[in-house]
C-alpha cells in the first residue's frame, strides 16, 4: 500500500498546487473569485491556465476537457489537445485563459426538454472556479457549468451553485438577525453513501437485459437470498476487497474522501461512503465514484451495478443524501449541542427544515423519481413514495413544548451496560436511528434515503438549499419588522410546529398503517415517476424557483419534460429487450423442453406403462399450458408496445407506461419466471440469480 497522503489528491489542481505555482496576486485574485464571486480578470485566468497546463503535462496529460453534468444524469466531455502547430512545422504546446473559461461543444444531441431545436446546436461550458479541476485518462478535467447559446441552464451544476448562493445569502441575513456578528458565510455541505451491486463480469455478459438496461427483466427468486442477514456487513470477500482496495487508491488520487466500504444486506451488494464535502464538490465527487467504481470492477473481471433494482427479491440499491449547514468559523446549525431547547439557532433551523421539506415534499419525491427508483420506493430496504422527517422523541417532545410555548427538557443519556467487567460501559444516543425513514435527523445533519444509486445528488440539494433559503428569507422578513426578535421567534417557531408537525414521524415508515396515516394527514403519496413529475410546473414550485432565481419558468417546464420522456423511453427499451429475449431465447428454449418431455411421454405410451396421473405427463401438461400463457402476454406486451407510438404528448406518454406498459411487463414477467424453475437448467438461456448473486 501506498502512503496515502502522498497520493491523496495526487492528481488535482488542488489549493496546495496552485499556491505553489501561481504568483502570489494571481492566487489572491482567484480565491476572491472562488470565496466572494467576483469578476474573473482575463489576466489572472491566462496566468491559471499556464500553471494548469504545465502541473498537467508534468503528470502526463496530453490534452484538456470542460467536464460537464447534462441532464443525461452523467457527466460529459470533449477532449482537445494542447498541441499548437508553429510555421516551421513544430508544435509548441498551449492552454490560454480564454479555453480555460470558456468551451462550446455541440448542445445539439443533449436533452433540453423542448428549449432547443435540434438545429440549434451551440452551447457553453463555463469554468467553475469554486470546483478543483483533475487529470483522468491523461486529460486535464476542468469542471464546468453547461448553458444554451441563448442562455437557458442545461446541466445539474449550475442550479446547485445557485441554491447554494441562495441559502448562503438568505442564511447570513437570518443569522445576523439573531444576532450573529461573526457569520459571513453559510456553506451546505454533503456526504453521499453510494450502494452498488459486483457480480462476475462473464456472468454479467451473459444477460442481455442487465447489458442493455442496467436489471434484470426475467429471473426467479432463487433458493437463498438475504433472509439470513449473513451478508450485511460480514467478512468482504478476497476478490471485493481486492477492488474495493484499488477503488479507493484511485479516488484518493483524485481527492475523493472515500472513507467507508462493507458489505450491504443483499448478496453481492456493498457501499461506499465519503468523508462531507461542500455540495458542489461532494456532486462532483459522486459523479467520479461511480465512474471510476465501473472503470476499477472492469479491471477484477467484475461488473458494477448502479441500478435502482437490479435483482427483484432483494435490496435494490440507494444513495444516502446527507445534508447539513456550516458556518465560515466552523459552527454545524444542526449540531443541537448538549441542551437542545436552549440552542435556539439550532431550533430555528430544525423549524425552518421543518416548514421546507412539509411545503415541497413534491419537489423532494421528483428528485428520486425514475423508471429504476419506482421499483425500489416502497419495498423493504427503501421508504415508501411519502415524504416524512424522522426526529427521535427527544426532539420531538422539545417541539410538543415549544407549540405549547413551554421550555421544553432533553432526556439525560442512559449508561449502557455491558455486564462484562472487562468492557466499558458507555453513554447511549438520546434518540435512535430509524432506517425507514425518507429524512432522518441522524445527529448534526438529516439523511435524504430516497434516491437511486445511479442518481445525481445535484437535484435534491438543489430542492432543498432552495426549499430552506425560501423559509430563512419569508423569516427574516419578519424578525426586520418585529419589536422584539426573541418573541417573535418563539412565537414564529410555534406556528411552525403546529402547522407542518404532519410531517413528522418516528414510526416505521414500511407498515400499511403509515401509509393509512399519511393519507389521513394529507401528505402526498406519488408511487410513480408518472404521478410525481407533474407536479414540478405546480405554480407553487414555479414561484419557488423563479424567485430565487434558480430556474426559469421555461427551464422547470423542460426538466419536466425531459424526466418525463427518459421514463418513457427506460421502460420502451425495457419492454422491447424483454420482447427480444422471450421470443427469440426463452419461448425456443421452453419449447426444446417441452419437446423433451412430450418424447418421455409418448415413450412410455409406446411401451405402454403410462398411467393415470403420470407425473412427466403433469409435467408436459403443465410446460405446454405456460408455455401457451408466455406466447399470449408476449403478443400482449408487443400490442402494448405498438400503442405507446400513438402520442408524442409526454404526460400522456408517461401515464400509458404506467398504466399499461408496466402492469404487461410484470404479467410476461410472472410467466417466465415461473417457467424458469421447472426447465431444466441446461435449457435455461440465461445464468439465474444463484450464478449472478452468489458467483463472486
Amino acid at each position: 500500500m501506498r502512503d496515502v497522503p502522498e497520493i491523496f489528491g495526487s492528481l488535482v489542481f488542488n489549493d496546495d498546487v496552485m499556491s505553489a505555482r501561481l504568483p502570489r496576486e494571481i492566487y489572491k485574485s482567484l480565491h476572491k473569485t472562488i470565496e466572494e464571486g467576483k469578476a474573473l480578470d482575463i489576466t489572472v485566468a491566462n496566468a491559471v491556465a499556464a500553471a494548469m497546463k504545465d502541473w498537467a503535462i508534468e503528470k502526463g496529460a496530453t490534452h484538456y476537457t470542460h467536464w460537464f453534468q447534462p441532464l443525461t444524469g452523467i457527466t460529459a466531455e470533449k477532449h482537445d489537445s494542447f498541441l499548437t502547430p508553429q510555421s516551421d512545422g513544430r508544435i509548441i504546446m498551449e492552454f490560454s485563459g480564454k479555453e480555460l473559461i470558456k468551451g462550446e461543444p455541440d448542445a445539439s444531441s443533449f436533452p433540453s426538454g423542448g428549449l432547443r431545436e435540434t438545429f440549434e446546436a451551440r452551447g457553453y461550458t463555463a469554468w467553475d472556479p469554486t470546483s478543483y479541476a483533475f487529470i483522468k485518462d491523461d486529460s486535464l478535467c476542468i469542471p464546468t457549468i453547461f448553458c444554451s447559446f441563448g442562455g437557458e441552464v442545461l446541466d445539474k451544476k449550475t442550479p446547485l451553485l445557485r441554491s447554494m448562493e441562495a441559502v448562503n445569502a438568505k442564511a447570513v441575513r437570518l443569522l445576523k438577525l439573531m444576532g450573529d456578528d461573526q457569520v459571513t458565510r453559510v456553506n451546505t455541505t454533503v456526504g453521499p453513501e453510494q450502494e452498488y451491486f459486483l457480480v462476475d463480469k462473464e456472468t454479467y455478459k451473459k444477460r442481455r437485459d442487465l447489458v442493455i438496461t442496467g436489471r434484470t427483466l426475467f429471473g426467479a427468486k432463487p433458493p437463498k437470498g438475504q433472509e439470513l442477514d449473513d451478508h450485511y456487513f460480514g467478512v468482504i470477500k478476497p476478490r471485493v476487497m481486492a477492488f474495493m482496495q484499488e477503488l479507493n487508491i484511485e479516488l484518493w488520487k483524485l481527492g475523493v474522501y472515500a472513507k467507508t466500504e462493507h458489505n450491504e444486506a443483499a448478496p453481492a451488494q456493498h457501499e461506499l461512503a465519503p468523508v462531507f464535502a461542500t455540495a458542489n464538490i461532494a456532486a462532483d465527487h459522486n459523479q467520479l465514484t461511480m465512474e471510476i467504481m465501473k472503470k476499477v470492477a472492469d479491471k477484477h473481471g467484475l461488473a458494477c451495478l448502479l441500478h435502482e433494482k437490479p435483482f427483484a427479491g432483494v435490496n435494490g440499491s440507494g444513495k444516502h443524501n446527507n445534508w447539513s449547514l456550516s458556518t465560515n468559523y466552523g459552527k454545524n446549525l444542526f449540531k443541537p449541542g448538549k441542551k437542545p431547547q436552549d440552542n435556539k439557532t439550532f431550533l430555528v433551523c430544525l423549524c425552518a427544515v421543518l416548514e421546507a421539506v412539509d411545503i415541497s415534499q413534491d419537489l423532494l419525491r421528483i428528485t428520486s423519481a425514475s423508471a429504476g427508483n419506482d421499483h425500489r420506493l416502497g419495498a423493504a430496504e427503501a421508504p415508501p413514495a411519502i415524504i416524512s422527517v424522522f426526529l427521535g422523541d427527544e426532539l420531538t417532545e422539545i417541539l410538543d413544548a415549544i407549540e405549547k410555548g413551554e421550555h421544553g427538557e432533553n432526556k439525560k443519556a442512559e449508561t449502557v451496560v455491558t455486564g462484562v467487567d472487562v468492557l466499558p460501559d458507555f453513554k447511549k444516543d438520546t434518540t435512535d436511528r430509524n432506517r425507514t425513514s425518507p429524512l432522518a435527523f441522524t445527529g448534526n445533519k438529516f439523511e435524504f434515503r430516497m434516491l437511486g444509486s445511479s442518481f445525481s445528488i445535484a437535484d435534491v440539494n438543489t430542492v432543498i438549499n432552495t426549499a430552506v433559503a425560501d423559509v430563512f428569507d419569508r423569516l427574516a422578513d419578519r424578525l426586520e419588522m418585529a419589536e422584539n426578535i426573541e418573541e417573535e421567534l418563539d412565537k414564529w417557531m410555534s406556528q411552525t410546529v403546529t402547522a407542518h408537525k404532519r410531517i413528522i414521524f418516528n414510526g416505521n415508515n414500511y407498515t400499511q398503517d403509515w401509509v393509512n396515516e399519511a393519507h389521513r394527514r394529507g401528505l402526498y403519496e406519488l408511487k410513480t415517476t408518472a404521478d410525481a413529475v407533474p407536479h414540478f410546473v405546480n405554480e407553487k414550485n414555479i414561484e419557488l424557483f423563479t424567485k430565487h432565481k434558480i430556474f426559469t419558468k421555461s427551464e422547470i417546464a423542460s426538466r419536466c419534460e425531459i424526466m418525463l420522456d427518459s421514463y418513457c423511453k427506460v421502460l420502451h427499451i425495457e419492454a422491447l429487450t424483454m420482447l427480444e429475449m422471450a421470443k427469440k431465447e426463452i419461448m425456443p428454449a421452453v419449447l426444446s423442453y417441452t419437446n423433451e418431455v412430450a418424447n418421455g411421454v409418448k415413450l412410455k405410451q409406446d411401451i405402454g406403462i403410462i398411467a393415470e396421473g403420470d407425473a412427466t405427463l403433469k409435467l408436459c401438461t403443465r410446460l405446454t399450458d405456460l408455455y401457451n400463457k408466455l406466447y399470449r402476454r408476449t403478443d400482449a406486451l408487443e400490442a402494448t408496445v405498438a400503442g405507446l407510438s400513438s402520442t408524442n404528448d409526454s404526460l400522456e406518454a408517461s401515464s400509458y407506461c404506467r398504466d399499461k406498459l408496466v402492469p404487461a411487463m410484470t404479467k410476461l414477467r410472472s410467466v417466465a419466471d415461473e417457467l424458469e424453475t421447472i426447465v431444466a437448467e441446461k435449457y435455461w438461456p440465461y445464468p439465474n440469480y444463484s450464478e449472478l448473486l452468489f458467483n463472486v
